[in-house]
């Protein structure tokens, strides 16, 4: 990345299917992480015109610079990570998200509007100027995890969050994944078997896809339970709840497991709400579940948690702007 121009600040957006924050953050050097300044969050709209989400984000900038004194002219750079998938209208990013875009898979999904997509980039760049860097949210917290995080010094490696959605960001031989569109590791929507019962749908249509069948949206739907109380009941010994814990398990290890298999990697990083919440419970069955695959392939494979804990979103957005940005 080119140097950028002087200025006090760089924001960085983290935009998920419940909520989006904005920080402010100055960089003491290019190995540390950056130095948090204000951080402001609350739940993502999903309701409104399409440009809701843009104008929330604009909004919460110009309350956080407001707390520090300071304008948009202020910031030099803006780094956003936002859930995925993308799809460029005019060369610009648009955000497809079947956590935020209810007109996906229509109102069995039961979000209260007809979005398929919302627009993202061209409003921020208009609004904010050029340096607006955006990224998929797992790609960003990738590079996040390889700069300050628990992937450094690792070629061959993942983040993954299992979180209100499940996502992924991959790097082989050194270099982070893209894509035609910039959706490379989406395998939260591919398939790893069927489970009893009707399908579940996902937000982007498929029914029985990864996501549809663990993540935190859908356990209220398929289970009857959200995410927090069935986690909870099983780390408290309920046996019901800890067998269908493992379930979840199940699938999610045959998602890593695919991962692996696909890419010869080496780590993955794990973070997401529902993950970093009870990691006592998870990880070791997450373990255990890779495992059970192919040796060849898995011997030596590690699963670790997010080095940078529930702050990977924050620093994953700021992870976009490069290492060449310095404190004034």
């Amino acid at each position: 990345m080119s140097q950028l121009p002087d200025s006090h600040v760089l924001a960085g957006v983290d935009i998920g299917g419940t909520k989006v924050a904005v920080c402010l953050a100055a960089f003491s050097d290019s190995d540390a992480p950056p130095t948090l300044l204000a951080r402001l969050a609350e739940p993502t709209v999903k309701t409104g015109a399409p440009d809701a989400l843009a104008r929330q984000v604009l909004r919460l900038l110009d309350a956080a610079c407001a707390g520090r004194g300071l304008g948009r002219g202020d910031v030099a750079a803006v780094g956003v990570a936002s859930c995925g998938p993308f799809v460029r209208v005019d060369g610009m990013v648009e955000v497809t998200n079947p956590n935020i875009c209810g007109g996906l898979a229509g109102a069995a999904r039961g979000l209260h509007n007809d979005w398929t997509r919302v627009p993202l980039q061209a409003p921020l760049a208009q609004a904010l100027g050029a340096h607006v860097h955006i990224a998929n949210d797992a790609v960003a917290a990738l590079q996040a995890e390889r700069r300050w995080g628990a992937l450094r010094g690792a070629a061959d490696c993942a983040y993954v969050t299992w979180s209100t959605g499940i996502g992924v960001g991959l790097c082989v031989d050194g270099r982070v994944l893209q894509g035609k569109n910039g959706n490379a590791g989406h395998a939260g929507h591919s398939f790893v078997g069927d489970v009893a019962g009707e399908p579940a749908v996902c937000g982007c249509g498929n029914r029985g896809d990864v996501e549809s069948l663990v993540a935190g949206n859908a356990l209220p739907r398929r289970l009857g339970v959200d995410a927090p109380a069935l986690l909870r009941a099983a780390g408290a010994g309920d046996g019901a709840a800890l067998n269908e814990v493992r379930g979840l398990c199940v699938l999610m290890g045959r998602l890593l497991y695919n991962l692996v298999a696909t890419l010869d990697l080496q780590r993955i990083s794990l973070g997401g709400a529902v993950f970093l919440h009870h990691e006592a419970l998870l990880l070791p069955l997450l373990r255990q579940e890779l495992a059970r695959y192919f040796p060849a392939l898995t011997e030596g494979v590690e699963l670790v948690r997010a080095g940078l804990g529930d702050r990977v979103g924050d620093y994953a957005a700021l992870a976009l702007l490069g290492a060449d940005i310095q404190k004034e």
